[in-house]
């Protein structure tokens, strides 16, 4: 059975998409706050962040992204007391409840897991070498709070926070033709490359043992550059630049055809043009075109 949909309140505290934001889902107890470190003061005296909760610290530490994920039974005492001392972060995420059902228990329970995902993830290091060990919570309790967190990872990306979002596909994407979405290709002969990649629900997902350049060629920089995301990927294993050529070691989901057209050929590109249907030379454009039309 398919799942339901979810609905997601955002409100502009400030009128402003870089001011205070509060997101809430319907029929869910979360109550989420996320603010600019500028505006800590006055969020700090909301009264939902003296609940207990959890919260997240974003930022920058060597050009890289930071975080941090903690708890407490009194969310804005704990900031101030000591999270004010770390200079590096620069917005933070507060995450309580409606009427702050949330006990000690609970919320060092939501710590040590959203740390375990945050480092499986791998999009971010942390301040937090890992969680602490789990709390013993009734079966029925666990429940809860796993699917307190499945709520929250909804919520997070949608506000922009990539913090636990993994790219790397669980399991190989089928790449025969046994739907209607085709396999897409990119090829820059001078350079040898050949790239093979599906879509799959919303991500552009480049094949495990596609090619890609072994260095980054484009002159960009700046935190928007995909040049990032490249040398991240390389970090990370998921393209190895053992030989002459860079290879994806596993299925890969990036979020725009550009995005992937950009790592495989180590330079900006334009991939609603590089990427190709595999054996008509349709461009992805072309085809995304007849698919709206047909």
């Amino acid at each position: 059975m398919a799942g339901f949909g979810k609905s997601l309140e955002l409100f502009f505290v400030d009128g402003r998409p870089d001011g205070i934001l509060t997101a809430r889902v319907f029929n869910w107890t979360g109550h989420v706050i996320k603010s600019p470190r500028t505006r800590i003061k006055d969020v700090l005296a909301r009264p939902e962040v003296a609940f207990s909760g959890i919260y997240l610290l974003l930022g920058e530490k060597d050009g890289s992204p930071f975080a941090y994920i903690g708890e407490a039974e009194n969310v804005a005492k704990r900031i101030k007391d000591h999270d004010l001392k770390k200079d590096w972060w620069e917005s933070a995420i507060f995450v309580t409840t409606s009427a702050n059902e949330l006990n000690k228990a609970h919320v060092k329970y939501l710590e040590s897991r959203l740390i375990d995902l945050a480092l499986g993830a791998k999009m971010s290091a942390l301040d937090n070498l890992r969680g602490s060990a789990l709390p013993k919570l009734s079966e029925a309790v666990v429940s809860n709070m796993e699917e307190f967190i499945d709520t929250l990872l909804v919520v997070l990306p949608a506000i922009g926070v990539p913090l636990f979002v993994n790219n790397v596909v669980a399991k190989p994407v089928v790449t025969t033709r046994t739907d209607s979405t085709p396999v897409f290709v990119l090829t820059n002969k001078k350079n040898g490359i050949i790239a093979h990649a599906r879509l799959v629900e919303e991500s552009f997902v480049v094949l495990k043992d596609s090619c890609a350049r072994k260095i980054w060629e484009g002159k960009e920089t700046g935190p928007f550059s995909y040049r990032l995301l490249y040398e991240k990927l390389v970090g990370d294993g998921v393209i190895d630049v053992a030989e002459t050529l860079g290879h994806f070691s596993t299925d890969y989901a990036f979020a725009s055809p550009s995005a992937a057209a950009s790592v495989v050929l180590g330079r900006t590109a334009n991939g609603r043009v590089n990427w190709r249907v595999d054996g008509s030379g349709q461009t992805f454009k072309e085809w995304e075109d007849a698919e709206v039309k047909s």
